[in-house]
Order: C-alpha cells, then structure tokens, then sequence
C-alpha cells in the first residue's frame, strides 16, 4: 500500500525528515523509485539511502510507501483560501474539446483525443478517463459510461499498469483545480 501527496516542492519536505528513497529494479539494474520514500526501517544501502527491496516486493511484505510528487501547479495559488475558492467553482466542462485548453491541463495534456472521446462533464466520470488513459483499462475506449463503470474500478488480475480509484479521483480533483485556475486566470 502507498499514499501519493502532491507538493509545491518535495525537496523542501525531504530535507526536513529522516527517510529511506524506494528502488525499482529496471530489468536487472536498481534504480531510485521516482517519487517513492519509506518513513520506516527497510533493508537499504546507506551510501545511497536507497531501499535494497524492489517497491512492489516491499509492498508485499507490508512496507509502506509514500509517494512525494512535485505538483508547480500549488506554487501558482497564494493560499488556503483561494484554493478552497478555486475547488469550490464549478468547472467548465465544455473547455475540454477545446485542445489549446485541454494542452495546459496536468495529467490530462497529452490525451486530448481520449477526452474529446470520452467527454467527460463530472468528476465521476474524469477520474473514470484517467484510468482508462492507463494502458490495463484502454480497452474500455468509448464504451458507455455504464459500461464503464461496471469494470473501471476492477484490479486487473495480468498485472498490467492501472489507475487505483482513489488515485483517479484525486488526479481528476487536481485537473479540476487546474482547470478553475486557468478560469479565473483568463477573466
């Protein structure tokens, strides 16, 4: 299990607590996970603070990951305030079929013809476009959402990279933010 938390800077936060980086074996090669840290002891090499464990071998034997992910788009909000502000707007949907918009949006930039697809009007149904974006729900491409919705959420048992439901949904929360800002940006 692991959690994912968005920050302005993960250096700043890195520099400040005690950790351990994740490794990821690359065919036989070790490397830094890119984003995953352990909090807690876990076989590593201390000349490089790098786990010895592969994360999903240390998953299976309950370590638990955090994964501390660089998000510049917080740098561009001042506070708490107008974040809250900007999560409480209505967002506009229809700006997704505009692709010079949809081009400046995280996570969603390079998919345009997925969402012009898909078109999604909710958040429901863009955390259900981010998951198919991955490569284990592709298939569900232009399906019906109730089609959709049936299966999206399902693990899928080959092991192929998909989207965890609480991640979609945090991802299309963050899309959302991002698409309020550039709103507000524009008026």
């Amino acid at each position: 299990m692991d959690i994912d938390i968005d920050l302005a800077d993960r250096e700043k936060l890195l520099a400040l607590i005690p950790h351990i980086n994740a490794m990821k074996l690359n065919g036989d090669k070790m490397e830094k996970h890119i984003s995953g840290i352990y909090l807690t002891a876990i076989p590593h090499n201390p000349l490089t603070n790098m786990a010895t464990i592969d994360y999903k071998e240390a998953e299976d034997r309950s370590y638990f990951k955090l994964d501390l992910l660089n998000m510049g788009l917080y740098q561009k909000i001042d506070s708490e305030e107008e974040l809250n502000f900007l999560l409480t707007l209505p967002p506009q949907w229809d700006k997704l079929l505009d692709r010079e918009f949809c081009s400046k949006l995280v996570h969603i930039s390079n998919h345009y013809n997925i969402i012009k697809t898909m078109q999604p009007d909710s958040i429901d149904k863009l955390a259900m476009v981010l998951a198919i974006i991955r490569p284990a729900k592709r298939h569900l491409l232009g399906k019906s959402w109730d089609d959709i919705e049936k299966e999206i959420w399902v693990k899928p048992t080959d092991g192929t990279y998909h989207f965890k439901k609480s991640h979609s949904f945090a991802y299309a929360h963050l899309v959302v933010l991002n698409m309020n800002l550039l709103n507000v940006l524009e008026e």
